[in-house]
């Protein structure tokens, strides 16, 4: 597929992603990430046939365009979207493949100041919610999903949601489920829940089984708090 066509397939997809466009104006004014990606086309066509000052030029004159910062020598796939675009970083190594969805404020970096492959691999159907860090020399599996503001620094297999800081890998082998960023479970919640469920029963062991040791420590409590009374008289 050549170049022009790779970049109508992009726009033509931004109507299909989102359903908040619904005029030429819309889309000429109001979706930077569309535009950050055509112009990421010219300039890694330029960067592959050796004009890498150039191609670095016109990303930088996208960049204060579009807020979006795409390094010319990523591998960008077909029909990728950037889903308002504002804050989204992706990396010189950065590999991203077909039918990728990225929401706002993602970053696809590097942890390593060492030369080769030091940012992500993002497999085909990936979903990446707004203000997602994926770190390092890792993959993404195929039709994966990363939750809104995960830091993900391990790979995360296929059909899996990644959430968190940093992101544990939940709901395995669920790849055509929609996502819906308001639906994604509470890790956190879950285990302070757990953890307060199972003081409850530790206490109710202790109260049936050491009356008397509790006992004792009323009165030492009401020992202390008069002793403190006592010394603020």
């Amino acid at each position: 597929m050549g170049l022009f066509s790779l970049i109508k397939e992009d726009f033509a997809n931004a109507y299909k992603n989102d359903p908040a466009l619904n005029s030429k104006l819309d889309f000429l004014f109001n979706y930077p990430g569309v535009w950050a990606i055509a112009w990421y086309r010219i300039a890694h066509a330029l960067y592959n046939a050796n004009f890498k000052r150039f191609a670095r030029v016109i990303m930088g004159f996208s960049q204060i365009l579009t807020h979006t910062d795409i390094h010319p020598a990523a591998k960008i796939g077909k029909r990728v979207f950037i889903d308002h675009g504002i804050g989204v970083v992706i990396g010189e190594t950065a590999i991203i493949e077909d039918d990728v969805l990225i929401y706002q404020g993602v970053t696809l970096g590097g942890v390593s100041l060492n030369h080769g492959k030091r940012h992500p691999t993002i497999r085909r159907g990936v979903v990446i919610g707004a203000g997602a860090k994926v770190l390092g020399n890792i993959e993404i599996g195929e039709y994966a999903k990363i939750g809104a503001n995960s830091v993900v620094v391990k790979n995360v297999p296929s059909c899996s949601t990644a959430i968190g800081i940093p992101a544990h890998t939940i709901e395995k082998g669920r790849c055509k489920d929609p996502f819906m960023h308001n639906m994604l479970p509470d890790i956190n919640k879950e285990m302070f829940e757990y953890l307060l469920k199972r003081v409850a029963v530790l206490e109710h062991i202790l109260v049936k089984d050491n009356k008397s040791v509790l006992e004792n420590d009323l009165e030492l409590e009401q020992v202390y708090e008069a002793f403190i009374k006592a010394m603020k008289n």
